[in-house]
């Protein structure tokens, strides 16, 4: 009776392993799929600053995290979080799996610093964005109006 209840329990164990394998191989390496959209600059008001906003879109199973943005227009692009009307720069943001990542102006936001020449409306600004995992991205954003606001489509 022993001898029966080793092999059936071995014989389980094994069928259990089988399965795990099977499931696992179908279902492919997890990763992150980001994709950009609704960015813009609004035409800056200063000779040295700008702001930028868009937003990164994860379609995929993994998260990653925004870690980088520069641009041949600015010395450096900062990248920061505003909470309770405290604007606090940060090195990185999340962006979960299946979520997105919104700057829009109040929030989290890009600042163009010491740029290098003055964007106008109707040009486009180079962005090249770094990621933890993920390949970077480069975005063409558009110079909007100084008082454009993307609800209003004004």
């Amino acid at each position: 009776m022993k001898r029966r209840t080793a092999v059936l329990t071995a014989g389980a164990l094994t069928g259990a392993v089988a399965l795990t394998g099977c499931s696992a191989s179908g279902a492919g390496p997890q990763r992150a799929e980001l994709s950009v959209s609704a960015s813009y600059m609004p035409q800056p008001v200063s000779a040295d600053m700008a702001a930028g906003f868009l937003t990164i879109t994860n379609k995929g199973g993994a998260g990653d995290e925004l870690t980088s943005v520069s641009s041949d227009v600015a010395g450096q692009v900062t990248m920061h979080s505003t909470t309770g009307g405290a604007m606090t720069e940060k090195s990185s943001f999340a962006i979960p799996a299946h979520g997105r990542l919104v700057f829009r102006s109040g929030g989290n936001h890009l600042m163009f610093e010491g740029l290098k020449r003055a964007p106008k409306q109707g040009q486009k600004v180079t962005l090249r964005l770094g990621f933890a995992a993920s390949g970077p991205l480069t975005v063409e954003m558009p110079v909007r109006a100084t008082t454009y606001n993307p609800s209003t489509g004004h």
